[in-house]
């Protein structure tokens, strides 16, 4: 689903979320995902607590299935094909002037696209950022991020 390399510096911590996330990729289609849960400020969770009641049964077709372990600050729908982490640290390649972003319903996206899995988006200029992870089949599609705008507007103000 996402990198199997450690992204640009990031903690430990989410290096491990992008490998148990790449890990879930590979597992049977009705096993389900696995992520490591993030540790935002107290500001941040709030923001993602309002989140989590906002977000859809479905995005893009997909039943909603949450990753292991459960959490406000986590999210999924098809079995890890779609994981959504809210409250994740503000990634390095935010400060790359060459970084590729898309806008999808009102929302700023920074994309990334991490070897040997689907694309990476994390919200820009929000109060907390929310990283969606899609799996291969989305390598060219950011249609899911359409579905959860709407959500992400209503619970995470922007920060500018």
């Amino acid at each position: 689903m996402t990198s199997s390399h450690r992204p640009f510096g990031l903690p430990a911590a989410v290096a491990a979320a992008v490998l148990l996330s790449a890990a879930a990729g590979c597992s049977s289609p009705d096993a389900t995902a696995s992520v490591v849960v993030p540790s935002p400020s107290a500001e941040e969770a709030a923001f993602c607590q309002a989140l989590a009641k906002e977000l859809p049964d479905t995005v893009a077709g997909l039943a909603r299935s949450d990753p292991e372990p459960g959490s406000e600050l986590t999210a999924g729908w098809g079995d890890g094909a779609i994981v959504l982490r809210c409250g994740v640290p503000r990634p390095e390649k935010m400060s790359d002037p060459k970084a590729q972003a898309i806008e999808a319903n009102g929302v700023n996206w920074m994309l990334e696209r991490p070897e040997g899995g689907g694309p990476r988006f994390t919200t820009t200029y929000r109060k907390a950022y929310v990283e969606v992870t899609l799996d291969e089949r989305y390598a060219h599609d950011a249609t899911p991020l359409a579905d959860l705008a709407a959500p992400v507007r209503k619970a995470v103000p922007p920060s500018l």
